[in-house]
């Protein structure tokens, strides 16, 4: 799989899983994992970690999935190459494995970068990663100062043809909530009069840890799913395409199998 493969639609092809990661997918999936991510932090620090390498490390975290049995299912991809701007894409947040993989599957259609929560500075290798790709902190204590940092951020980096990637629920859930799911990308896209896409996902293949919350099983019967919507232009004061956003990413939850 390159991102030349991934036009519109994308599901796993069918292939032989090997006896140990059938039998012990955590152990190989996470081997993998570190060993990526190892490397791409090394480039990184170093100043040499650009946009394509986030592409390729991307899509070696999908490969490593799909080695220990994880299918994914990637629907209306297209919608990003019709774009004539920049755009910010609102989706719902279930697990780490979105992270890691959306830059592989996004960025070589769409050049952008995450909204992420500032505790990811205290990650002592990942963090190089993030930084590198010029993110957006939030600090999530104070909603004030989020909604300051992210306006005035996301609309810096729109002009500057960087669309912006935005989970608008303030933790990981497996569903979603219209009362924690904010405003946020709606208001985003409306200053920056730039074009709003919501995107529904599926990803608790990967689970919660107990004790660490980034380490969480790896359930290969899971299938994974990325669902991208119509771009939306933002009118009056948002509330409708606001609304568009939530039941978008809900019916298709839904339908999820």
């Amino acid at each position: 799989m390159s991102s030349a493969e991934i036009k519109n639609t994308y599901h796993t092809p069918a292939k032989e899983i090997s006896w140990i990661s059938r039998h012990f997918p955590n152990l190989i999936f996470y081997k993998n994992m570190v060993s990526i991510i190892v490397k791409a932090a090394g480039l990184a620090k170093k100043g040499r970690y650009s946009g394509e390498d986030w592409i390729v490390s991307s899509q070696n975290m999908m490969k490593a999935l799909e080695n220990v049995g994880v299918k994914f299912h990637i629907e209306n991809l297209e919608v990003l190459n019709k774009l004539k701007s920049p755009c910010v894409i609102a989706g719902n947040h279930m697990s780490v494995l979105e992270t890691l993989v959306l830059p592989g599957i996004i960025h070589p259609h769409q050049k952008f970068t995450f909204v992420v929560k500032k505790g990811l500075m205290d990650y002592p290798v990942f963090k190089h990663i993030m930084i590198s790709r010029n993110p957006i902190f939030v600090d999530r204590v104070n909603p004030r100062t989020d909604l300051q940092n992210i306006l005035s951020g996301g609309q810096e980096r729109l002009s500057k043809d960087l669309s912006i990637m935005i989970f608008p629920q303030t933790t990981r859930i497996f569903d979603i909530d219209p009362k924690t799911f904010n405003s946020i990308g709606v208001k985003l896209a409306r200053r920056a009069e730039v074009p709003l896409i919501p995107l529904a996902l599926k990803t608790d293949a990967w689970g919660i840890g107990k004790w660490l919350k980034d380490f969480g099983k790896i359930n290969p019967s899971v299938k994974v799913h990325f669902s991208f919507g119509e771009p939306m232009t933002i009118t009056g004061n948002g509330k409708h395409e606001h609304e568009k956003c939530l039941q978008f990413i809900s019916d298709k939850l839904e339908s999820f199998d």
